[in-house]
């Protein structure tokens, strides 16, 4: 925070709380006795365009999620496409003079819900005044929690089956209904 952009990176960290809150990623409670709070870190990144000029400062608010313990705070089974699927479409959208879209879910990880009771430690420079020793919560995941990526995958997949996709169990790829076999 001594860094000349300061003020970019302060307002980047207000950015990611702010969607934080939005997302109702945690609630505010004290720390049921029994349990231990994960901790937090702040992660700053600039994102360069194509000429390497700065486009934005990004913050992004990790948990320290290494502290977790498999088989009590977290699962993480998540399946992934296989390069082979990949290459597939890819060779389907140039053979049949096709478009592909590419997305990305700007806070993909907020959309997953918690299953398991997580609490972490409120994050550096946004501890509540008069309520230093609470803790965060979560109902949603976020980077750097063991089941982050699992819980995404499930939220994502709950989402596009609605649509009329079914996954390819072949290659973890989607299929539009209408090409079911």
């Amino acid at each position: 925070m001594k860094d000349v952009n300061s003020d970019k990176w302060i307002d980047a960290s207000k950015e990611e709380i702010d969607s934080m809150v939005k997302n109702g990623v945690w609630d505010i409670v004290p720390l049921p006795e029994g349990h231990k709070a994960v901790g937090c870190k702040w992660v700053f990144k600039t994102k360069l365009n194509c000429n390497g000029n700065v486009e934005r400062y990004k913050a992004r608010l990790v948990a320290k999620g290494f502290n977790q313990k498999e088989g009590i705070d977290y699962e993480t089974f998540s399946p992934v496409s296989r390069k082979d699927s990949l290459r597939i479409i890819l060779a389907l959208v140039a053979q049949y003079d096709l478009e592909l879209h590419q997305m990305d879910v700007k806070t993909a990880f907020l959309n997953g819900d918690l299953e398991e009771e997580v609490y972490m430690c409120q994050p550096e420079g946004f501890i509540i005044e008069g309520q230093e020793n609470m803790v965060c919560k979560l109902k949603k995941s976020i980077y750097g929690l063991k089941q982050a990526s699992r819980q995404w995958y499930l939220k994502f997949d709950e989402i596009i089956t609605k649509f009329g996709f079914k996954e390819n169990c072949c290659g973890s790829m989607y299929i539009p209904q209408d090409q079911w076999e």
